[in-house]
């Protein structure tokens, strides 16, 4: 489980201990099925059906994860730049106050990383289903 999974200072699903873990197990989980060996042998009604369940659970998963990857993104962009203290005069960053701001910066690029590495699971997760929600609605 990543840190920020456990992070309890989110809003809605991903306050939940594991939730980015349970929404990349199930975006992996969707990732798995193949919609030929799904449908195999099945009646054409069944057949509908099938295509019908898989196409809403991925449009659900996707639509969960795109709502994941919008907080994410706002986490990244939020505050101020954490490393707009490089830009300042060596003087100015030899001083007491901007030392202990450091600490305060670093802990900010340590979670704005964190929120990036976890984007970029959702991202590559997504990556694989998108062109299979496309394949489903266009086999229905």
């Amino acid at each position: 489980m990543s840190a920020s999974s456990s992070r309890s200072d989110r809003g809605g699903e991903a306050a939940l201990p594991g939730a980015d873990d349970r929404l990349l197990g199930r975006l992996r989980q969707l990732s798995l099925v193949e919609l030929d060996a799904l449908v195999a042998g099945a009646s054409p009604e069944r057949r509908a059906e099938l295509c019908e369940a898989y196409a809403g659970d991925l449009a659900d998963a996707l639509g969960r994860a795109r709502a994941r990857m919008s907080e994410l993104v706002a986490t990244i962009s939020k505050g101020p730049d954490p490393l707009a203290l490089v830009g300042a005069p060596a003087a100015t960053r030899a001083k007491s106050g901007a030392t202990e701001a450091s600490g305060r910066l670093a802990v900010r690029l340590d979670e704005r990383a964190e929120a990036c590495r976890d984007l970029a699971r959702l991202d590559e997760a997504c990556a694989l289903l998108l062109p299979r929600l496309i394949e489903v609605d266009r086999r229905r």
